[in-house]
Formats: C-alpha cells, structure tokens, sequence
C-alpha cells in the first residue's frame, strides 16, 4: 500500500506550500513510505485527484486544494482532517496503516484495549 500525497509544485499559495512541507515532513520523519503527485506539473494527476475526492469532502465551491491524501485508491483526507488524526496521535489509522510498535499511536490503542 502506498500513501499518494497529492501537491501543487507552483503554487503561488504560502499557506498550500506549508501544509504540503507539513505533512510530506511528517511523513518522511516518521518512515511512512509515500509518493509525491504533482497535480500543477501533470494534468492527469489533477484529474484523477479530483474525480476520487468523495461528494462530501469536496468544498462547496471550486476545486479540492492541495494536499489531498490517499492510500493508494482510497481517499483519507485533507490537511485539516491530516493534522486532526495527528494531534489526536491517530496519523496511521487516518493513512489507513497500522501503528508500528512503539510509537504514541500504537501505546494509545493498546491503553485502550486494556480498559
């Protein structure tokens, strides 16, 4: 299974640039193997992103901003549904993974199975 990140690489957007560093650096930190799609560079990256996006996580009007977040077909969600699971230490079950021994995620859900 592979997370798709889904980027603007020229977008003129401060604020889409530094959600896509937060959550591409999260990632490579953390050792969660992703791929990069460019929707600004590749016209079929954009279109695939947009017609997968499900009807209720689209915004109301206009197109889904970068970054867009998938498991390989299967959409997890946006930068604010991203940074929700990671302060709430749930990035892995949002990718759709399972937490590796030893991080915050997997030592929260083991505390919860004992009670």
């Amino acid at each position: 299974m592979v997370i798709k990140v889904y980027i603007a690489t020229s977008s003129g957007s401060t604020s889409i640039k530094k959600q896509q560093q937060d959550v591409m650096g999260f990632l490579a930190a953390n050792k969660i193997e992703f791929e990069e799609c460019d929707i600004a560079a590749n016209e079929v990256n954009r279109k695939w992103m947009r017609e997968n996006i499900p009807e209720e996580s689209r915004p109301a009007t206009g197109n889904p901003l970068p970054p867009q977040i998938f498991n390989e077909n299967k959409y997890c969600g946006n930068y604010e549904a991203f940074f929700d699971a990671r302060e709430d230490n749930a990035v892995y079950a949002f990718l759709g993974l399972t937490a590796p021994p030893g991080s915050k995620e997997a030592e929260a859900l083991a505390k919860k199975a004992q009670q």
